[in-house]
Formats: structure tokens, C-alpha cells, sequence
């Protein structure tokens, strides 16, 4: 099972080790390299129907106040950005979300602009003890693609994407179908 988690992404990975006993679990978390047991552990500390619970920690994360060619050097530096990446997410020194910059914005911007004049600042963390049915509920009103993660403090704790809403719903839906013909998961 640490084999196969490996090649996942954290929140995938994290669902797995839900499913299976504590000893299973614990087991298989020792097994891992340190890294990923933390990255791995933060995530299982929330309710698997929790935005901490869906969240995946990893992210890219840049501060306000670098220009925008000096970001695009880094993510060039870092390799691949994790999957389903359509905006970074902006922090302070001590990690705490300050807003969003999208893509889209960063490679078309001037070199010399600033992240703090690029990033969208009215886009809201989710904290990471909403139910996972408003999750999916924001993701509507919202439009999003992805959403960071926040503690009540306000720090970055990690990002939810599209595709674990559309997990939620898909999940909601058929508790309602079957609930509608007088079923229920047993």
C-alpha cells in the first residue's frame, strides 16, 4: 500500500489510508519517507468530510512583494507544479493567505510587475473545518477551480481543487438516488 500511495497525490492518498484499519493506516504512514508522512498526517487530522479533509498540501505558494519575472524563474526552478494548478497561492512571511495569482495573469504580466498588483486579493480561504457539502457549495457560487485551505488564523494550510468537489457531489448524489428508493450503503 506505501508502494502504491507514492505515485498519488497527498489528498489521494490520504482517502486510501482512511478506508483502511488504524493499525493498517499507521503502518503504512511509518513506512513512508518523513516528508510525506507529515504532508500525509495533516491532512488525516481533519474529518475525511471536512475542506481539511479534501485538501491537497501540495501547492506553490509566492509572497506579494517579488516581481513577477523573479516567480516565473522560480516555478521554472522548481520543475513540474502540482497538478490542477491554475493559480499559486500568495502568502506573507509567516505563511498566512493573503490571495490568489492565476496563471494566466502571471505569464501574460509585465516582468517587472509586482505579485501584490497582480494578485486577486477578494478570493477567500476555506477553513479547514467547513463541511465538505459547502465546500462544494462555494465552488458553485464561486466558479472556482481551486481554493486554499486556512486555519482561524488565517495560515495556508493547503488548496482543494475541482475534481475532490466533484467527488463530493457525485457522493451526495448517490446517497440521495439511493435514498430515494428506500436504500442505504449497506
Amino acid at each position: 500500500v506505501a508502494a502504491a500511495t507514492q505515485s498519488l497525490d497527498t489528498d489521494d492518498a490520504a482517502d486510501i489510508l482512511q478506508d483502511l484499519p488504524e493499525s493498517r493506516a499507521d503502518e503504512v504512514l511509518r513506512s513512508m519517507d518523513e516528508q510525506n508522512r507529515i504532508r500525509i498526517a495533516s491532512i488525516l487530522s481533519y474529518s475525511e468530510d471536512t475542506a481539511g479533509g479534501l485538501m491537497n498540501v501540495d501547492m506553490v505558494t509566492v509572497r506579494a512583494d517579488v516581481e513577477a519575472e523573479v516567480v516565473l524563474r522560480y516555478l521554472r526552478l522548481v520543475g513540474p507544479i502540482p497538478d490542477k494548478t491554475d493559480s499559486l497561492m500568495v502568502v506573507d512571511r509567516e505563511n498566512c493567505y493573503l490571495g490568489v495569482l492565476a496563471l494566466a495573469t502571471l505569464v501574460t504580466a509585465s516582468p517587472q510587475s509586482y505579485v501584490a498588483d497582480l494578485m486577486t486579493i477578494d478570493t477567500q480561504g476555506i477553513l479547514a473545518t467547513t463541511d465538505a457539502t459547502r465546500v462544494a457549495l462555494v465552488f458553485e457560487q464561486r466558479d472556482l477551480l481551486s481554493a486554499a485551505v486556512v486555519d482561524v488564523d488565517g495560515t495556508l494550510l493547503g488548496r482543494i481543487t475541482v475534481d475532490d468537489v466533484i467527488d463530493v457531489i457525485r457522493e451526495q448524489s448517490e446517497h440521495s438516488f439511493m435514498s430515494a428508493a428506500g436504500l442505504d450503503e449497506e
